[in-house]
């Protein structure tokens, strides 16, 4: 095969000047570069999918025997600062819309300090309204006081109650 090409005669068997393309078809880059091209596009649908798939995971744990492998990995999202905020908001958004006048309770008791010493959470419920004061006394019963944590307080408590203290 010679063709000539300003003079030059290119592509004579034997020479040095044959090239791989005089024998074989090479595609056009543009084709094959195509489907690499179009995979970059689907990067967003990936996480999205990945995203998507945590979120059912998570709800598939908390319907499961009520939550309990959902609890330990929400404690360890917790550590987690800003995970940690994005819950507390979630919870106090659901507990604004379910009892106002708890959440109302909550927020002010939590600005007074409440919970680091007994006056000051004295202190902080007498400020309450009478609404808020009951929703937070029910929320309160409603959890139980806890009871003893070993063997000793038990035995004590149950001395105190037999001598009618």
């Amino acid at each position: 095969m010679r063709t000539k090409t300003a003079g030059i005669q290119r592509g004579t068997p034997g020479t040095d000047d044959s090239c791989i393309s005089d024998i074989l078809p090479v595609p056009a880059p543009s084709t094959a570069t195509i489907p690499a091209a179009m995979m970059t596009y689907f990067i967003p649908l990936y996480i999205l999918g990945g995203l998507l798939l945590v979120f059912g995971i998570l709800v598939a744990l908390g319907r499961f025997r009520e939550g309990r492998y959902l609890k330990p990995l929400l404690v360890l999202m917790a550590k987690v600062p800003f995970l940690d905020r994005w819950m507390k908001r979630a919870s106090r958004a659901a507990l604004e819309k379910q009892n106002p006048d708890l959440a109302s309770a909550i927020r002010k008791l939590e600005r007074s300090g409440a919970t680091r010493d007994p006056q000051s959470a004295q202190k902080a419920l007498s400020k309450l309204t009478a609404a808020e004061r009951r929703a937070y006394l029910e929320a309160a019963g409603a959890q139980g006081v806890p009871g003893p944590s070993n063997r000793a307080e038990r035995r004590r408590l149950e001395r105190a109650r037999k001598t009618g203290r």
